[in-house]
């Protein structure tokens, strides 16, 4: 461990006793109930819980994969997260993380009452979102198991280790095992601490990665001001042609190669595709996962908006900052980074971890380790959190024993959170790398969950028979359709899962009659969605019950609109910033304050009165 001196191992140290001493000191607050364990009390500020969503997006695994982008593609590389898509928050922070939360819910697939009653639709419908966030919940686990074994691997060499270990791991083995070994300290303090001591726990990380985010900003700075930066043409714009026209050949030969892998090479038709895929799954709302814990926890709709809103206030520069400075730092020194792997392949995942190994400082390599560590344990705590509210909730307290006492509820939790993280880690030893968990979570199975989604909200005749079969034909063609097509990047098989869902969705619905009236009544009285619901409305209207106007599509599209395009800026801000880009860093800066003062007028000053 030749970069991992004395203070970079207590660094670390100190970060995992802390977050245990979390978990013991919170343990009896978080047993006093259900909601306690699950949702916090629904007592936690709104800005915590938001800097608590950020740290669970502020992963290990998906920093890896965006610096990786970034040193690839450039500014360009600010398009390509709408795979997620990230600007799903923005119409979470406009309108649906109101809309869900008006429900007091405990998770989605509780919520499936609130629109669908309680009959055999609505009790299909109850399962297979129970199934999708259990399925969803162990892809992100694994997914984030393998990033933190690829990261934790270039810093303690196997070879250092193997002559300390009874048995024999092969060398493709050696990130998992790694996984496993801090995996043992997130399943710890979330299990203990339930959502309080999650949040308080990644109160700590985001405040450690702030601080190596601003230093490795700096790094990087500086190494540009000293330095000449060799890129391509156009890797210093946003804009993009129909191709992407980028030729590493005379400076890096091998990224052409990595293009070429990646599929992104006609760019405007990747653009296209995403933006299509990205606002249909935003209309969709949150999946069940951490995203809908954190909102659901929340004092009132107005503060889960706030919630929602102040995520990419926190987490895009920061994170930012960190991928540019990282991203600058590996071009200039590209010579000294170490990213052959074993099988004698160039892996651009390993850019990352070979750059904090090569050029952060003593000292500061132990604060950066411990919060990159801590991002996998805030990403990995959150999502163990829901996976559990699904079991215990949806299955446990639903089916098996509606009158649990409070210790039987405590060891389901318990056990419940062991049994997910024994799943996810087997999960993980099949995984190929990060990048194609990441396909699959977004591409594919997202793929399953948009059309039943996007009814649910807005249209009225959609009911629970019409979701369990949307859900269902979707997760089926999620299994199958990837395995038909090997070759196609996943991304270009949404709209095939998406027709097949959606079949499933209008077939379902009228092979059954419409929700019981009184459950639609309350369901638009209270949830107040906008869509096609005009012929509930009018029977409210016929009882003498107020209702008041909920046709606020064309002013919240236009804060989702301007809201996408100041997420964008506080992307592409610290790039600029870190490359020493003082024209676009100016026009960007300006583009966000007149962003910041429409949302200020149109969304925040009417927050109360929706």
């Amino acid at each position: 461990m030749k970069y991992l001196n004395t203070v970079d191992l207590l660094i670390i140290a100190f970060y995992l006793c802390t977050i245990v001493v979390i978990g013991i000191v919170l343990r009896k607050k978080a047993q006093r109930s259900k909601d306690d364990y699950l949702l916090g009390g629904k007592s936690i500020p709104w800005y915590m819980l938001g800097l608590s969503n950020a740290s669970g997006m502020f992963d290990i695994s998906g920093t890896i994969w965006l610096v990786t982008l970034m040193f690839v593609y450039g500014i360009k590389s600010a398009w390509i997260p709408w795979l997620w898509p990230i600007f799903n928050q923005i119409f979470l922070m406009v309108y649906l993380s109101k809309w869900l939360r008006r429900s007091n819910a405990t998770t989605g697939a509780e919520w499936i009452g609130t629109r669908f009653g309680f009959k055999k639709g609505a009790k299909r419908s109850h399962l297979i979102v129970v199934i999708f966030a259990l399925v969803l919940c162990l892809g992100f686990l694994a997914y984030g198991f393998i990033g933190l074994g690829k990261f934790v691997e270039i810093f303690v060499p196997w070879e250092l280790v193997s002559n300390y270990v009874p048995f024999t791991i092969s060398p493709e083995f050696v990130p998992h095992f790694y996984g496993i070994i801090f995996t043992i300290f997130a399943v710890f303090y979330s299990l203990l601490g339930g959502m309080s001591g999650i949040v308080w726990a990644d109160f700590i990380q985001f405040a450690i990665m702030t601080i190596a985010a601003v230093v490795v900003g700096y790094l990087g700075y500086m190494a540009v001001i000293d330095n000449e930066v060799l890129v391509p043409d156009g890797w210093l714009s946003p804009f993009f042609n129909w191709e992407l026209n980028m030729d590493w050949v005379n400076i890096i030969p091998e990224v052409n190669q990595k293009i070429k892998d990646d599929g992104f090479n006609l760019f405007t038709i990747f653009f296209m595709m995403m933006v299509f895929k990205g606002i249909l799954v935003s209309f969709a709302g949150p999946a069940p996962n951490y995203d809908m814990q954190k909102i659901l926890s929340t004092k009132s709709p107005s503060e889960a908006s706030k919630m929602s809103g102040f995520v990419s206030v926190v987490l895009m520069p920061i994170r930012y900052l960190m991928i540019a400075g990282f991203a600058a730092l590996a071009l200039i020194y590209y010579e000294k980074l170490d990213l052959i792997t074993a099988s004698g392949d160039v892996d651009f995942e390993l850019i990352l971890p070979s750059a904090i190994k090569e050029f952060v400082p003593i000292g500061l390599l132990g604060l950066l380790l411990s919060g990159l560590i801590a991002a996998f344990m805030s990403t990995f705590a959150g999502t163990l959190n829901a996976a559990q509210a699904y079991l215990v909730n949806d299955i446990y307290l639903k089916y098996k024993n509606p009158n649990a006492s409070a210790k039987q509820i405590k060891n389901m939790n318990y056990t419940s959170g062991l049994l997910v993280v024994v799943v996810s880690i087997i999960l993980g030893l099949f995984a190929k790398d990060v990048n194609s968990v990441l396909q699959w979570i977004v591409s594919v199975l997202y793929g399953s969950y948009v059309a039943a989604n996007i009814l649910k909200w807005h249209w009225w005749r959609f009911n629970g028979e019409g979701f369990f079969w949307g859900m269902t034909a979707g997760l089926l063609a999620a299994a199958i359709i990837p395995e038909l097509f090997p070759d196609v990047l996943a991304l270009y098989l949404f709209p095939i899962l998406l027709l097949i869902s959606l079949a499933g969705c209008v077939i379902g619905t009228y092979s059954a009659p419409p929700t019981e009236e009184s459950v639609l009544l309350d369901f638009y009285k209270n949830v107040k969605p906008w869509g096609f619901w005009k012929p509930i409305k009018e029977k409210l209207i016929a009882q003498n019950i107020e209702v008041k106007d909920t046709s606020n599509f064309k002013s919240d599209m236009f804060n989702v609109f301007v809201g996408t395009i100041a997420q964008t800026t506080l992307v592409i801000l610290p790039m600029y910033l870190v490359f020493n880009k003082t024209t676009p860093l100016l026009i960007s800066l300006l583009v966000l304050v007149i962003c910041l003062i429409l949302l200020k007028k149109y969304w925040w000053n009417t927050l109360t009165e929706r």
